[in-house]
């Protein structure tokens, strides 16, 4: 019978080492994350794949010799001294494993020269053993901050770099690690190298809205939405939550690689407030589409608990609860309330404005669907100071409205249908049918979709059904059976309410009269995403009037005009 015995102590640093630095991005990760800790500005990452070699160097606040001699201890650290300490983490680092890990598993270098108000503070090169342990140590000629180097990674731990992918995709991986962590410090400058080649860079921003766009393509600064919002705590002091939303009829993701969901300075997983973000913009973006969207939560200390996994990427949190209410109200005030001057493209002003000289035909009737016509309230409507007036119809599709700021061009079908999707989620409501409505030939699936959406149906013969109830927007309409089959070919309850919301609203190529169209105006731009329809299509094209003054050359004097 095997004793059980202490493991040596050289196992259990390597067992530990392990687990802390499992790739060449974890190397970065902890490196980079010292540096912020060290209050660092400007930021240069150089890797060697092929090399299993990594250097980072910053501009922080650099260490002494002394300091330096201590650095690679295990478990030795400058941020915390207590166990209280541990329940008021403010730093990104305080395990005390990173660099020892790293003497472990590596040949670790350090250059540093603090930042202090003695010009004669000299800089110290120091070279670690895998005990962490400084076996050498020189005076060398250094700028202030520190530059770590980290080379033969894994040399000594061969099946972890047999078992690693490739070198293409563990730059990818270094690639999002600094991407991620650019989004949560904005103020630093990120440059990155290949060697001695220049990779990529991230210049500075006032917050993650200006970042963003240097990380994803086609994205714009102005396709992107910042709020930032206080939780709702009664023991809040300065915590806050920041929110950057893609606009929905702007950018969207073929997947959900850009829910992101950072706290206190670090990018994390938290599946319940990534599901808030995703239930909050659902129905917002084009099928088989996802939104673009970061929120960085900064919270009191004392509501973390980071203690979960060593990379610190998984945490345990307080106030769940509270924060998913403050996000999900959060990005209903993004959408609701950002329709500020945005300007387009030339080349879009050039098409809008080609299109109207040529096919311009401004049509004002006076007939349009029932349900609109009962629904007239006042011509003036205010929402975050916007106020919007119907000019005219564009072939009894688009409408022309006046805005204070520009010229908007609104699809009628498609924002109608915003406005009786969002009446619908808000009082779905089934009626009964006087006579019941008779269906045939009808499939065991559709039977049990149409009883999952309350609809009461009885066999009325062979392959022949009646329906008792349906919709109340569909119940008044002559097309009601075909919308109740178009109902029963499958979907949820969510997928059931866009349908009826786009059989019901008017139909494109149905002319309308100056009140009506400012009636769907004022009931489009009250509902909670005035920006996209439940498909995700965009509703509204925003010209402004400074892009009008463009296209007109009214910055030209009047001489230069007239080629005086």
């Amino acid at each position: 019978m095997n004793l059980i015995r202490p493991l040596p102590q050289d196992v259990v640093y390597l067992i530990a080492a392990s687990e802390v630095i499992d790739s060449l991005a974890a190397v970065v990760r902890e490196l980079v994350e010292n540096a912020l800790d060290a209050h660092a500005t400007r930021i240069t990452i150089s890797v060697w794949p092929e090399l299993w070699r990594v250097q980072v160097a910053d501009n922080g606040l650099g260490m002494d010799l002394a300091n330096l001699k201590q650095a690679a201890s295990a478990h030795s650290t400058s941020k915390i001294n207590t166990i209280t300490d541990l329940f008021q983490i403010k730093s990104l680092g305080f395990r005390g494993e990173a660099l020892h890990s790293l003497a472990q598993l590596s040949n670790l270098e350090i250059i540093s020269r603090p930042s202090s108000p003695s010009a004669s503070s000299p800089g110290w090169r120091v070279h670690y053993n895998q005990q962490g342990e400084a076996i050498k140590t020189e005076t060398i000629a250094v700028a202030s901050g520190t530059v770590v180097t980290v080379s033969n990674l894994f040399e000594n731990w061969q099946t972890r770099r047999q078992s690693l992918p490739s070198s293409a995709q563990q730059l990818r991986g270094i690639q999002l690690i600094i991407q991620q962590i650019a989004l949560c410090h904005p103020q630093v400058t990120w440059q990155l190298r290949q060697g001695n080649t220049p990779w990529f860079q991230i210049s500075p921003g006032v917050n993650a809205q200006q970042i963003l766009p240097q990380i994803i393509k086609n994205i714009r600064l102005n396709d992107l939405y910042y709020l930032k919002i206080p939780p709702n705590y009664d023991n809040i002091n300065e915590e806050t939550i920041e929110l950057i939303l893609g606009l929905p009829d702007r950018c969207h993701r073929r997947k959900p690689d850009w829910v992101k969901v950072a706290i206190n300075g670090r990018m994390v997983r938290s599946p319940e407030l990534e599901q808030t973000l995703l239930t909050a913009l659902a129905r917002t973006c084009p099928r088989d589409r996802y939104p673009i969207c970061f929120v960085h939560v900064h919270l009191s200390p004392d509501q973390i608990d980071w203690n979960r996994n060593p990379d610190k990427s998984e945490i345990y949190l307080q106030n769940l609860n509270v924060l998913q209410g403050q996000i999900s109200q959060g990005i209903d005030q993004a959408l609701r309330l950002n329709f500020d001057r945005i300007s387009l493209p030339q080349n879009r002003i050039d098409q809008l404005i080609k299109v109207s000289e040529e096919k311009g035909k401004y049509q004002i009737n006076s007939s349009i669907e029932s349900n609109l016509e009962e629904s007239a309230i006042s011509s003036h409507n205010e929402l975050g100071m916007i106020e919007i007036k119907a000019i005219a119809q564009v072939l009894n599709t688009y409408i022309i409205a006046e805005h204070s700021s520009g010229l908007w061009l609104i699809e009628q079908h498609i924002a109608h249908e915003r406005v009786l999707y969002e009446q619908i989620c808000d009082q779905w409501r089934l009626v009964a049918l006087e006579p019941g409505i008779i269906l045939q030939s009808l499939s065991t699936a559709q039977l049990e979709q149409m009883q999952r959406l309350g609809l009461e149906i009885d066999l009325f013969g062979e392959g022949v059904w009646v329906v008792r109830n349906a919709p109340e927007l569909l119940a008044k309409r002559s097309d009601c059976s075909e919308a109740l089959l178009e109902l029963s070919l499958g979907g949820d309850l969510q997928a059931a309410q866009v349908a009826t919301a786009c059989r019901s609203a008017i139909k494109n190529g149905t002319s309308l009269s100056l009140t009506q169209m400012q009636t769907l105006l004022d009931q489009w731009i009250k509902t909670r995403n005035p920006r996209t329809c439940p498909h995700g299509r965009p509703i509204v094209l925003q010209l402004e009037e400074s892009s009008l003054s463009r296209f007109f050359r009214r910055h030209w004097v009047i001489g230069k005009s007239h080629g005086i």
